[in-house]
């Protein structure tokens, strides 16, 4: 791998507060590890800076999102895709002022917030966004033994402890090198939307209706059964921990030091992460509408779980393989969060508390965590259990979502911490109204969790 110290490229001036000793690159073993042509076609340039957005798509799609997806189906039809779209569109603008943050600054946004803030508000920070990454891993560690026991009869106890063994993927796939580990996420979202396309077609949905699913309805705020799960889609569709990746891994790119190289830096980057979030858009779509001409076309309005889910896809479908597709798909999906989530999780703790820990150890103490629960519910509670535990899971990520995006919003739309690269004045608005109303949402879907 290469030596970041000697050939990487100078950080641009660091515009926060904060002492110099600090400005240490993100992610140093892999930070401008990943030649970007300086001319030629605009074909090799814009696949150079393809990947990191393909990774953040994996937290769009990850076992959470399954859930509210399900039940947004079985219970509405197609009325909830709208919700879908609007989630991602804000997903969208979230995830291109990470990358105008990652880029313009040279800083992640952990190390943005450590440069910015006192100490202890980094600690409330940083104990928010690790509560954050253990409840996605909760969600990860529920999917994948369900999975397991779905394909191979695996009990789910059993598949949550072997859950553990993935401890050691992301280890061996950076050791193999940034665009190793870039290539084996790419090729199992490839696995996971294969998967869903057969199942749409396998479906016939019926295209007029599909369609206007995506144009809002006024039923969605009226009926508070369909609000409440609308609430759930986009609590569970923006994770906190994707917020401070992208804005880290996108300086793997060995992209120019000056404002024009910086500039197209952040022009093929938020390319790459537009087009792979369309992805998670038609993965979590196609979810929901599989549900919608599956379940609740056939009177199964009641289908809300993933397991029961796979026992009548293939029944209601008429194709043997549905169920199978749709369990392998799950176990892609639990991988792939496993790994963008594991690095998430070294992101903050350097960037927070300038503390690195070796990858397989913070792996084995996250997964640790997240296992314990699921092995205790699972045993006391059974399968019922572990569903109301990833329903848990996704409110405490609700609960920790504002604190990445504020932070995010504040420093992009201010001119002495971005420079040129400061966002336009009606960016800003919109930003501040998207981070309002997830604020707002969020809290509101805390509340009924906890107050019914």
């Amino acid at each position: 791998m290469r030596d970041v110290r000697n050939s990487a490229v100078p950080r641009p001036a660091w515009r926060f507060s904060g002492p110099e000793e600090d400005a240490r690159p993100s992610l140093p073993e892999v930070y401008s590890s990943i030649h970007v042509p300086a001319g030629g076609l605009w074909l090799r340039r814009f696949l150079a800076f393809a990947g990191p957005g393909y990774m953040i798509s994996v937290g769009y799609m990850d076992p959470g999102n399954w859930a509210t997806d399900i039940a947004g189906g079985s219970r509405f039809g197609y009325t909830l895709l709208a919700v879908i779209l609007l989630s991602n569109l804000m997903a969208i603008l979230l995830q291109a002022l990470s990358v105008r943050l990652g880029i313009a600054t040279g800083r992640d946004l952990a190390q943005a917030c450590r440069a910015h803030y006192s100490r202890p508000v980094n600690i409330g920070l940083w104990l928010a966004c690790e509560a954050a990454i253990i409840a996605c891993d909760l969600a990860e560690v529920i999917g994948t033994a369900i999975a397991l026991q779905l394909l191979f009869g695996i009990p789910l106890i059993a598949g949550a402890l072997i859950t553990a063994l993935d401890a050691f993927l992301l280890l061996l796939l950076m050791n193999k090198g940034f665009r190793f580990l870039e290539a084996f996420v790419i090729a199992l979202l490839i696995v996971i939307a294969a998967c869903f396309a057969v199942q749409i077609v396998a479906a016939a949905p019926p295209i007029a209706a599909v369609l206007r699913g995506f144009v809002p309805s006024p039923e969605i705020v009226t009926n508070r059964e369909m609000l409440y799960v609308a609430i759930g889609i986009i609590g569970a569709t923006v994770m906190p921990h994707n917020l401070y990746l992208h804005s880290s891994v996108v300086q793997t790119r060995a992209y120019a030091n000056s404002d024009e190289g910086r500039r197209d830096a952040i022009r093929w980057a938020t390319a790459d992460s537009t087009i792979a979030l369309m992805l998670a858009l038609f993965i979590n779509a196609a979810i929901l509408i599989v549900a919608a001409s599956t379940f609740h076309a056939t009177g199964h309005s009641d289908v809300t779980e993933i397991g029961e889910a796979f026992r009548l896809l293939s029944p209601l479908l008429g194709l043997g393989i549905a169920s199978t597709l749709f369990a392998l798909a799950l176990l892609a999906s639990g991988l792939n969060s496993t790994v963008t989530a594991t690095l998430a999780g070294q992101i903050v703790m350097e960037g927070f508390l300038r503390l690195r820990v070796p990858n397989w150890a913070r792996r084995l103490i996250t997964r640790g965590i997240a296992i314990v629960p699921v092995v205790i519910v699972t045993a006391l509670y059974g399968d019922k259990g572990t569903a109301q535990l990833l329903v848990l899971s996704q409110v405490i990520l609700s609960m920790q979502l504002p604190f990445a995006v504020i932070p995010l919003v504040r420093f992009v739309s201010d001119k002495r911490k971005m420079g040129v690269f400061v966002i336009p004045v009606w960016v800003a608005v919109l930003a501040w109204l998207v981070a309002s109303v997830i604020v707002i949402l969020n809290v509101k879907l805390l509340a009924d969790t906890l107050f019914g």
